[in-house]
C-alpha cells in the first residue's frame, strides 16, 4: 500500500480509480466568475485528481435560493456531489449550514471536525468562526466550506481529496456511494 507523506492517507495501487461527478457552488455577494478563487481553486483541485465537473454555479447569500441549487443537483443523477465555498462564517449573511441541513437525509459530523482541526494548524483559533459541515441527502454527498482560498486549499487536500479517491484506505466515501440509499 502506498502511503502519502501524511498520517492516515493510504493509497491502494490496487484498487480502481474511480472519478466522481462534482459540482461547484461559491456562495458570494461580491464574488463573481472573473475572481471566484475558491472556486476556480476547486475545480482545478478535483479535475487535476481526475474527478469530473459536472456543474458550477455563483450565488448570493440568501438560503433559499441556496437551498433550491442544493436539492437540483441533489435530483441530478449526473452529480455525485456537491462542494460549496462561502457562507460558513457567522455574520448575518452567512447562511449556507441552514441551506444544507434544511435538505440533508443525515450530517456527516466528522467532516466539520475535522475541517476544523485541520485549519486550527493553519489560522489557530479563528477556525471557531467557521461552521464548515457536510451531509447526505438521497445519495449525493454535500459539502460546505469556507470562502477563503485557504480553506479550501485545507478542506480538499486534507480531506476530500483522500475521502473521494476510491483507493484511498482503509476507507473512503466512494465505495459506500453504492449503498447511501439502502433502507
Amino acid at each position: 500500500m502506498q502511503t502519502s507523506d501524511k498520517p492516515g492517507h493510504k493509497i491502494d495501487p490496487t484498487r480502481p480509480f474511480k472519478p466522481v461527478h462534482i459540482a461547484i457552488a461559491t456562495i458570494t455577494d461580491t464574488r463573481t466568475a472573473a475572481n471566484d478563487t475558491s472556486g476556480d481553486l476547486l475545480v482545478q483541485r478535483l479535475t487535476d485528481a481526475g474527478h469530473h465537473l459536472k456543474a458550477r454555479a455563483i450565488l448570493r447569500d440568501d438560503r433559499e435560493a441556496i437551498a433550491a441549487q442544493f436539492s437540483a443537483w441533489i435530483d441530478d443523477p449526473d452529480i455525485d456531489v456537491v462542494i460549496t465555498t462561502g457562507g460558513t462564517g457567522i455574520t448575518g449573511r452567512d447562511v449556507t449550514p441552514e441551506a444544507l441541513l434544511s435538505v440533508v437525509e443525515k450530517t456527516i459530523d466528522g467532516f466539520g471536525e475535522l475541517f476544523r482541526m485541520l485549519s486550527y494548524q493553519t489560522i489557530g483559533t479563528s477556525t471557531m468562526q467557521s461552521r464548515a459541515l457536510a451531509g447526505v441527502a438521497c445519495g449525493t454527498y454535500l459539502f460546505a466550506l469556507p470562502g477563503s482560498t485557504g480553506a479550501c486549499k485545507d478542506g480538499w487536500d486534507g480531506i476530500l481529496k483522500w475521502q473521494l479517491d476510491s483507493r484511498h484506505g482503509p476507507c473512503n466515501l466512494v465505495e459506500l456511494m453504492p449503498r447511501l440509499q439502502e433502507k
